[in-house]
């Protein structure tokens, strides 16, 4: 799905209130109830909102957001997120990225790098990737999902357990303030965890919404990362478990200064 302007904005609105109404975005954008209707319609029909009475509500942290919804959410975020992990990687180097609207900013942040070898189960990467012929894309086999242009599955595993690379990207659905590493597909899993376990440093990237959210399926915990790029890390304890178990935290908003 397209998203307009103001049903990006609407998107935004409702992640950081959690509802939106009908009446009170008629009057922030200067618009009829009707116009309002239709919006919220076209974002609840495409599972980025649930409709409730007189207006709707940010899905709820069990639900997976679809993909172009997702990718609309805390965009200038991932962005930031994307350029502060990609000056972490030098040119000459190999690297995973997995699945995910984060990772993808992350790949358009190095498409200035040189003699890169980046192998990946995300076809977004490599689509975006391939066209730059100082890096080499390589990309996984396996079961290709419709809904993101993620690649799973044992085919997957199999064929990334073949590399030992220099860094590995990484996002994920959500994180538990016990510092669990959460997502939604387990199959996604099984692949992420294969990429933890075959790169020298592991970078997680995920902006600070994923704090608000829940998913039913491990991947591993915080403490398997090196570096934990975020936009924003609200959360006391999970700043503590970064400082016991030496990962680097790099907060965006306070212009990439470490925690």
């Amino acid at each position: 799905m397209f998203l307009t302007g103001r049903q990006a904005e609407i998107l935004e609105l409702a992640k950081a209130e959690g509802r939106v109404l009908v009446e009170d975005l008629a009057a922030r954008f200067s618009v009829t109830p009707q116009t309002i209707r239709k919006d919220l319609n076209d974002l609840c029909d495409s599972k980025a909102l649930t409709r409730i009475h007189g207006g709707a509500l940010f899905p709820s942290g069990n639900e997976n957001v679809k993909y172009e919804a997702r990718r609309s959410i805390a965009a200038a975020e991932k962005q930031a997120i994307g350029k502060a992990a990609a000056a972490m990687i030098p040119d000459n180097s190999s690297l995973f990225i997995n699945i995910g609207t984060t990772t993808e900013a992350v790949s358009e942040a190095l498409l200035d790098h040189r003699e890169l070898m980046v192998i990946t189960n995300n076809i977004n990467v490599a689509n975006r990737l391939r066209g730059f012929s100082s890096i080499e894309v390589v990309i996984t086999g396996g079961v290709v999902r419709g809904t993101d242009g993620g690649i799973v599955g044992e085919a997957a595993v199999d064929f990334i357990r073949q590399f030992k690379v220099d860094y590995a990207v990484i996002g994920v659905s959500a994180i538990d303030h016990d510092g669990a590493l959460l997502d939604f597909d387990y199959r996604e899993v099984k692949v992420a965890q294969a990429i933890i376990a075959n790169a020298r440093h592991v970078i997680l990237v995920s902006d600070s919404t994923k704090f608000e959210r829940t998913a039913p399926v491990r991947i591993g915990h915080l403490s398997q990362v090196h570096t934990f790029i975020t936009d924003a890390c609200p959360l006391d304890n999970i700043r503590q478990i970064c400082l016991d178990q030496d990962v680097r935290l790099v907060e965006t908003s306070t212009d990439g200064r470490n925690g």
